[in-house]
C-alpha cells in the first residue's frame, strides 16, 4: 500500500508539472514521452508548423514540419537539393511515389524549378493534408501536384495501416495480402490507380521529360517500378528506391535483376548520409543485395 500510494503521489505531481507553463528540463522531457506514448495508442490530428531557410544558392525555402511528436524534425539543407539536382534538372518531370508529408518532394521539386514538376502520391489519408500544405509552399521556385492515391496496375480498394495509431507511417494491403503492417487500420480504404495509365492520360506532354522516379512503399517498390516498364524503357529516368526490411532475399535479387535488366548501375546509398554521389558504394554483383539486411536506399542510373 505504501508504494502504491507513492507511485500516485509521483503521477499527480508529474501531471502538475507537465501542465505547468514553464517546467524544468527534465519535465519538457517527460512531456515529450508523455505526448509520443498518446500518438501511439489514440487517433488524433496534428497540425504543422512552417520553418523557411536561407539556402547558398536557392534562397529561402519553406518547409511545413508535421507536429506529430513521433515525426523527427526535417530541415532543408542545400546539400539534399544539389543531391536531386544531380538527376533532376530544372523544367524536368519527377514522380515521388509514397512521398509522405513532403520530406523528399520538397527539395526534389526545387531541384525541378518552378517550370518543372513533382507529381507526389500519397494514399495516407493523414499526411497527405500536410503533404498538401508542403505543395503550396515555394510557388516561387517550385511545382508540386499532390495526388491522394497508390501506385498499381489497376484501380483497386486497399486497408491502410500502421503499427501505431496516428498513422505517421505505414502502408496498404488488401485481404490476401499477409502482410503484418501493424494493429491500427483507416476506418476508410484507400484508392489506387494504374500509374502508367494516369501519367499518359494527364501529363503526356512531360513525359519525355521524365528525369526521376523516387519510390518509398514499405515492400511495394518493385511491383510498382515493374508497373512503369514502359516509361522506364523508354525515357531512362533515374531511379531511387526503398530495399524494405521484410522483403525476401528472392525479392531483393529480383529488384536487381529488374534494373539491371533495363541497363542500369546500381548503387547502395544507405540511408542518405551523404549528399554526394561519389560517397556511395555501387552494387556490382547482385549478391550485394543480400549483405543489407535492413532498410536501405539504391539509386539506379542509366549504364
Amino acid at each position: 500500500m505504501p508504494n502504491q500510494i507513492l507511485s500516485e503521489r509521483v503521477n499527480i505531481n508529474i501531471i502538475f508539472l507537465l501542465l505547468s507553463p514553464n517546467p524544468d528540463p527534465m519535465f519538457e522531457y517527460f512531456k515529450k514521452s508523455f505526448a509520443r506514448k498518446k500518438a501511439r495508442r489514440v487517433f488524433q490530428e496534428y497540425g504543422f508548423t512552417v520553418s523557411t531557410y536561407n539556402l547558398a544558392k536557392d534562397g529561402q525555402v519553406a518547409y511545413a514540419n508535421w507536429d506529430n511528436p513521433l515525426m523527427h524534425q526535417k530541415g532543408i539543407v542545400q546539400e539534399e537539393i544539389d543531391f536531386y539536382a544531380q538527376s533532376v534538372y530544372k523544367g524536368s518531370l519527377a514522380l515521388d511515389i509514397g512521398a509522405n508529408v513532403g520530406d523528399t518532394t520538397v527539395p526534389m521539386a526545387i531541384a525541378a524549378g518552378k517550370d518543372g514538376l513533382v507529381l507526389a502520391l500519397e494514399p495516407n489519408p493523414v499526411v497527405y493534408k500536410i503533404l498538401q500544405a508542403n505543395a503550396f509552399l515555394n510557388k516561387d521556385k517550385s511545382n508540386i501536384v499532390t495526388i491522394p492515391y497508390a501506385a498499381s496496375d489497376k484501380e483497386e480498394e486497399f486497408f491502410y495501416m500502421a503499427s501505431e495509431a496516428s498513422f505517421s507511417n505505414g502502408g496498404i494491403k488488401n485481404g490476401e495480402d499477409g502482410r503484418k503492417l501493424g494493429k491500427h487500420v483507416f476506418k476508410q480504404k484507400v484508392q489506387s490507380i494504374n500509374l502508367e495509365k494516369y501519367l499518359n492520360d494527364n501529363y503526356a506532354d512531360m513525359l519525355p521529360k521524365l528525369s526521376l522516379i523516387k519510390v518509398d512503399t514499405e515492400g511495394f517498390d518493385l511491383k510498382i517500378l515493374k508497373t512503369l516498364s514502359s516509361l522506364i524503357e523508354k525515357y531512362h529516368p533515374n531511379i531511387l528506391a526503398e530495399v524494405f526490411v521484410d522483403i525476401s532475399d528472392n525479392e531483393r535479387l529480383e529488384m536487381f535483376d529488374f534494373l539491371n535488366g533495363h541497363g542500369y548501375r546500381v548503387l547502395n546509398i544507405f540511408h542518405f548520409s551523404s549528399y554526394n554521389m561519389s560517397d556511395y558504394e555501387p552494387i556490382l554483383k547482385r549478391e550485394d543485395m543480400l549483405k543489407t539486411k535492413g532498410n536501405f536506399n539504391i539509386w539506379a542510373i542509366k549504364a
